[in-house]
């Protein structure tokens, strides 16, 4: 119904930014819509367990954004409803930042509904 795609991902030095992408694509039985319900992005590093990296909310008032404690300060999250993407800015990064970045949400369309939807990741390597 739905594809996340992460794109963005890349090899940087330490210090340096990555703006990282999740673009939800309607798949052809989807009704050719996507609404983004809630998008989250997730690190999976080498040897250690996925964990939750950032996340949005849609609301009618205004999104609501969560930055993981470990994370403040480097990195925000921002939801653009023209190009239905979600982006994930990150500074300051650190060779602990690297790992593969994966963005899943909750997304609907016109014929699914509401469903849940996992991308298959962007690889960020930070040198130090």
């Amino acid at each position: 119904q739905v594809q996340l795609v992460e794109s963005g991902g890349g090899l940087v030095q330490a210090g340096e930014s990555l703006t990282l992408s999740c673009a939800a694509s309607p798949g052809p039985r989807s009704g050719g819509l996507t609404v983004i319900n809630t998008m989250d992005w997730y690190r999976q590093a080498p040897g250690k367990q996925r964990e939750l990296v950032a996340g949005i909310v849609r609301r009618s008032t205004g999104d609501d954004a969560h930055i993981e404690e470990s994370f403040r300060g480097r990195f925000t999250v921002r939801r653009d409803a023209t190009d239905n993407m979600v982006y994930l800015q990150m500074n300051k990064l650190k060779p602990d930042d690297t790992g593969t970045y994966i963005c899943a949400g909750n997304i609907w369309t016109p014929k699914g509904g509401s469903n849940d939807y996992w991308g298959q990741g962007t690889q960020v390597t930070v040198s130090s």
